[in-house]
């Protein structure tokens, strides 16, 4: 099938407004938190869109690899739906954006019952990350990149050892959120085979391509476009994108729904998540992070482009 009108139009001006919003990299900082992470290019920028008819535009540096970092969170919340139901799963993770750092602890101590306030916080990713059936953190991580290898549609998807050893070395704040949810009984494996698991699934390495098909699958509702297999159900993959829109961008989401007004979910690696729903997955890279932790090139590029094609849900 030839490229939609919509997508011609996309590919004659990607590069123009690419080109503009890789001026704004020199104003954000690369993430240094994770040393492994300090080393990526802070001028990079690249994305890739795909329709469901497996059309693509890609611009920038589109065959950057990069570590999905949190968008991973979006993926084993979904799994562990998928393992095991709603009602076991939101009885371990709240539903609601919780106004404060993704890496805080604060409301684990001040808010009753004492569970994450949502699943795309790290103490929240950790306690999801604990509910993916598997005998042992292997078997756990074997399922998972099998599952994000499914929605990528790319076999040889894998992590990135240094990566994950950097951010288990210096992850004193995610073993102390792990630690209190273990106290609060919210965690109940072991911490330290939890955590493996948590650091390998955000280490897995992608590209903006990558990204995209994973993307096209949610905004295809679960759907496989090439295939027409379901591969996630509706209803998780419905749970997902609320929380992509109300939590997905840290605490810029509120901003990044008036602004783009997609679904989104991003990483401090510099990826960026996001559809326009039944139409286009949409994957974007751009290492320079803006003080919210999103990558400040990568959000004024969707901005631009939304703006553009009026891709706003809102």
């Amino acid at each position: 099938m030839p490229f939609t009108e919509e997508m011609n139009a996309i590919r004659a001006c990607v590069n123009e407004h690419l080109e503009e919003s890789r001026k704004l990299a020199a104003h954000g900082k690369v993430a240094s938190y994770i040393p492994e992470l300090g080393a990526a290019p802070r001028e990079a920028l690249g994305i890739s869109i795909l329709d469901k008819h497996g059309h693509s535009v890609t611009a920038g540096d589109c065959s950057f690899l990069f570590t999905m970092q949190s968008i991973s969170k979006v993926f084993t919340l979904i799994l562990a739906l998928m393992d095991r139901g709603e009602d076991d799963v939101f009885s371990k993770v709240g539903k609601e954006p919780s106004g404060d750092n993704f890496n805080s602890m604060l409301k684990l101590e001040l808010v009753e019952p004492g569970i994450p306030f949502n699943p795309l916080i790290n103490a929240g990713a950790i306690v999801i990350s604990s509910l993916i059936r598997g005998a042992d953190s292997e078997e756990k991580y074997q399922r998972i990149l099998s599952f994000f290898r499914d929605l990528s549609g790319n076999d040889k998807l894998d992590g990135n050892t240094e990566v994950y050893r950097s951010e288990s070395a210096t992850a004193h704040r995610n073993r102390s959120l792990a630690y209190f949810l273990k106290d609060n009984g919210v965690l109940t494996d072991d911490v330290e085979e939890v955590l493996e698991v948590y650091f390998r699934h955000c280490a897995v390495e992608i590209s903006c391509r990558d990204l995209a098909r994973m993307a096209l699958v949610l905004a295809c509702g679960g759907t496989d476009p090439a295939t027409g297999r379901q591969i996630i159900p509706r209803r998780y993959v419905q749970i997902a994108k609320t929380f992509m829109v109300t939590c997905g961008m840290y605490n810029a989401s509120g901003e990044f729904a008036i602004q783009v007004g997609l679904p989104a979910k991003s990483g401090v690696s510099g990826g960026i998540l996001t559809m326009v729903p039944g139409r286009f997955g949409i994957g974007v890279v751009g290492p320079s992070l803006n003080p919210k932790g999103n990558s400040v090139a990568g959000v004024h590029l969707l901005e631009s482009l939304s703006r553009e094609f009026d891709w706003s849900m809102f």
